[in-house]
């Protein structure tokens, strides 16, 4: 996983990573956000939509193992469950495609969240760096769509396979034929989506989601994409597609195990927000390419801590 190639992408990827270690931390070997979090495999069955839409090898293989990261937001790794910092969730997928003579994977990094509150990289320093210095309301003054992201319901779930992950970013696939198709991921889990009530959340232990994760398993998603229609965005997170718009199942995510060793594989790995396997390839939303190098940098951070942390 390389750094992204513009000098001011990485810069603003460090800004980032920095900001965000004043903000929580810095809490050495976990990640600066989404710092809570659990590691679990299974294994992912595309449907016949799926390959008729991308020929990349996840949608046509039989099945592809996989390994899934829940997640909740803030760099706070103890975070209590139950505190409203932690929504939005967060659910990152990689598809193991290869493991010689080189390991290959691509990955989906999805939030509990359709939209974002910035469009770019710089807006997100500009918004953290806001939070740090406690100036989130002069922020606002000035970015509206920010506001609407703020204020939008962000429910606690009653668990984490009872939530539903977006992608936010959009993707583009393409069959063998070429032809592209711009997509929006989900993860629809298959017992429903469920909430919490404000009373409800109060008489929750303070790591009810984690904790009963190890008891949920099978936990089992259905990927689907929602499919751009002519003239919708596909460079601007902080738009949303119409409700309307198609939505195609691309296959099943069973989660059957919790991962050996979880402190320590989680400090290892590093999710990739850009495809990079043939048959998918990124929009030109410009967060992409941010996320990607604080992903990295951050990651890089994570694995030189030692010893490995525990959670």
């Amino acid at each position: 996983m390389p750094l992204p190639t513009d000098p001011k992408t990485v810069e603003t990827s460090n800004g980032i990573v920095s900001v965000l270690h004043e903000i929580f931390g810095p809490h050495p070997g976990f990640r600066p956000v989404h710092a809570k979090g659990i590691l679990l495999s299974g294994h992912f069955k595309p449907t016949a939509a799926a390959s008729s839409l991308s020929k990349a090898p996840h949608f046509n293989n039989p099945t592809t193992p996989v390994i899934a990261r829940f997640s909740s937001s803030t760099g706070i790794p103890q975070l209590p469950d139950t505190d409203p910092n932690g929504n939005p969730r967060g659910f990152a997928l990689r598809f193991q495609l290869a493991e010689t003579p080189r390991r290959v994977h691509t990955d989906i990094v999805s939030h509990s969240t359709p939209f974002f509150p910035v469009r770019t990289g710089q807006e997100f320093l500009d918004f953290f760096t806001a939070v740090r210095d406690n100036k989130v309301p002069d922020f606002l003054s000035t970015h509206p769509k920010a506001v609407v992201f703020v204020q939008a319901p962000k429910p606690f779930p009653v668990s984490l396979d009872r939530e539903a992950y977006f992608s936010v970013n959009a993707f583009k696939l393409i069959d063998k034929d070429g032809k592209e198709t711009f997509i929006r991921y989900r993860f629809v889990p298959e017992k429903g989506v469920q909430h919490l009530g404000e009373e409800d959340v109060k008489s929750k232990p303070a790591n009810y989601l984690y904790d009963e994760v190890a008891h949920a398993v099978p936990i089992v998603f259905k990927l689907v994409a929602q499919i751009a229609g002519p003239g919708d965005v596909t460079d601007d997170s902080t738009v949303h597609w119409p409700d309307e718009r198609e939505i195609v199942q691309l296959g099943t995510v069973t989660l059957d195990k919790v991962a050996d060793n979880n402190p320590e594989e989680q400090r290892k790995i590093i999710f990739d927000p850009v495809p990079r396997v043939e048959g998918v390839e990124p929009s030109d939303d410009p967060l992409i390419d941010v996320r990607a190098g604080v992903y990295l940098i951050s990651g890089r951070e994570r694995r030189a801590a030692n010893p490995a942390p525990a959670l």
